[in-house]
Parts: C-alpha cells; sequence; structure tokens
C-alpha cells in the first residue's frame, strides 16, 4: 500500500474517532464563533483585569480554572495578583496568615467561612498561590451585610460599626436598576421580589470591583473567579470596575450549560469575551 494511501486512511479514522468522542467543553468567542483555549489564553495575557466567570458547580469550569492561573503565571510571574467572590473581606486576614504560612491549614478551616466545594474547586487555587508566594485577595462583602441589605435596605448599613464599612465598597454607591444583570433579577423572581434583591447584588458587584482595584497595580495582572452572572455581559463587577477607571482592560471569560456544544445558545452570544460551554449533564461538584 502506498504511503499516500496509509496517511489518508489515518486521518479518516481519526475525524472518525474523534467525531464519535463526547467533548467535555467547547470554547466560543464573543460572536459564537468556535474557538479554542490558547487564543482564550492569550487574549487573558493582555489583561489588567481577568474575570473568570464560573458555575460554582461545574468540575470542567473549576478545572480550566486551574489550568488557566498557572499558564498566566508562567507569563506572568509575581505580577499576578489572584482573587475570588468565594472569601470575605473580613476573612482577609486569616487567608494572608494561611498563604505566609503562619498558620495550619486546619486554622484555616475554622477561622474562615470557606465553601462547602473548598476542598475540591477552590483550595487547589489557594494552594498554588501559596506555592507561588502570590497574594490571593478576599473581596466579596461579608455575606451578613449583603442580607442586610436585602432583608432591611440599603440604608440600614449607615447604622453598621464604622471598622465594618472597611470590608465592602465606600457607602453611597452608584446603582442603576436598568442594567440588564439586575433587571433579570427582578424578572426571574417575579411576584416573589423583594425589591431589595437586585441592590444586595449590586453592594457585591461594588464591593468585588472596589477590591480588585485596591489591590491592583499597573503593570500586574489580577485574576478573579467569580459566579458568571456577577460579570456576564460585560456588566456587574466589570462595569463597576469601568465606572472607577475606564481605560482598564478588563478581559472577560463566562460559562454556559447547555445540551449539546455544536453552536452556541443565541443567549450566550455577547456574554464575554469568552464563553465555556459544557454539557447540561456534567456530573456536578458538591455545594
Amino acid at each position: 500500500m502506498k504511503l499516500k494511501t496509509i496517511s489518508a486512511i489515518a486521518i479518516t479514522l481519526t475525524l472518525f474517532a474523534f467525531k464519535g468522542d463526547k467533548p467535555a467543553y467547547t470554547i466560543y468567542d464573543s460572536k459564537g464563533k468556535e474557538s479554542n483555549y490558547d487564543d482564550m489564553l492569550k487574549d487573558a495575557k493582555d489583561a489588567d483585569i481577568i474575570l473568570f466567570g464560573e458555575l460554582h458547580d461545574n468540575p470542567i469550569i473549576h478545572w480550566l480554572e486551574f489550568e488557566l492561573t498557572k499558564d498566566v503565571y508562567a507569563d506572568k510571574k509575581n505580577n499576578l495578583i489572584m482573587g475570588a467572590e468565594m472569601f470575605e473581606a473580613d476573612d482577609q486576614i486569616a487567608l494572608t496568615e494561611y498563604l505566609q504560612g503562619k498558620i495550619t491549614d486546619k486554622t484555616l478551616k475554622d477561622e474562615v467561612k470557606l465553601w462547602p466545594n473548598y476542598k475540591t474547586d477552590y483550595k487547589p487555587l489557594v494552594e498554588f498561590a501559596k506555592s507561588k508566594h502570590l497574594p490571593f485577595v478576599a473581596d466579596n462583602i461579608p455575606r451578613r451585610y449583603a442580607n442586610i441589605v436585602y432583608n432591611k435596605g440599603l440604608v440600614k448599613l449607615d447604622s453598621i460599626d464604622p471598622e465594618a464599612k472597611k470590608w465592602m465598597c465606600p457607602l453611597p454607591f452608584k446603582y442603576d436598576a436598568e442594567l440588564k444583570c439586575y433587571k433579570e433579577i427582578n424578572e426571574a423572581a417575579g411576584e416573589h421580589c423583594n425589591d431589595n434583591l437586585p441592590i444586595s447584588q449590586a453592594i457585591k458587584d461594588a464591593t468585588m470591583a472596589y477590591f480588585i482595584l485596591k489591590n491592583w497595580k499597573q503593570g500586574k495582572t489580577y485574576i478573579h473567579f467569580n459566579g458568571s452572572y456577577h460579570s456576564n455581559y460585560h456588566q456587574g463587577i466589570e462595569w463597576y470596575l469601568k465606572l472607577s477607571n475606564p481605560n482598564l482592560k478588563v478581559f472577560t471569560i463566562g460559562a454556559n450549560e447547555q445540551a449539546g456544544l455544536d453552536t452556541l445558545a443565541k443567549d450566550a452570544y455577547k456574554m464575554a469575551n469568552y464563553i465555556i460551554c459544557t454539557p447540561e449533564s456534567m456530573t456536578k461538584t458538591q455545594q
């Protein structure tokens, strides 16, 4: 058999094999064109701020967060800063003490409000930061204060201890009820919606943006992990970042679960600079 014929058969068999696979994810650009990890990584490296939007219980997204962090670090080294929605600002001291080796893993678990899926999904990121001596910022508002906003209104934050206000964005903060991300919260809740619900979401976004900017410096790259809804459609956190610094280069990654991965769902177009699609049937991590 001729070499060309053998090569043609090999290529055909390879293509057939891939066609029969069940892909774990597909990456699309904002216009719905299929892309790849290398392109996403290349664009991420050019950003000041990377907002990696995740689905909290999706193992593929968590894996790609870790992979992207390692690959961005390989390029940026100590110019990389890490931060996450999953850590509240009043836990910063304990988190930093752990990163510096001053307290044990057990003490961290006892002292910090860790999410139920910390061990599988967020500990690898924290341990990476620790091993590379990178800062990891706890940049979310303490949940108890977001709950005060939800249950009693923003005005009730005026009466909390001044020290506690250090753990949130400066008050008063700008809120635009017409932004898609906040209008959709009202629409989803329907007649059961509490008018304070989108405001409690907004103060989380504003606080995360505030601490991102407080810890970012020119020439650094800040990679931030948050629920995809906090940065979808270049709103939420990004809106607050650009409000403070319109010249920031913000790069967003979104996450979307679909029945099939052959095309990007129409409602996911423009969700982010890149959208990672995974199957709806993907098994979940503990929450």
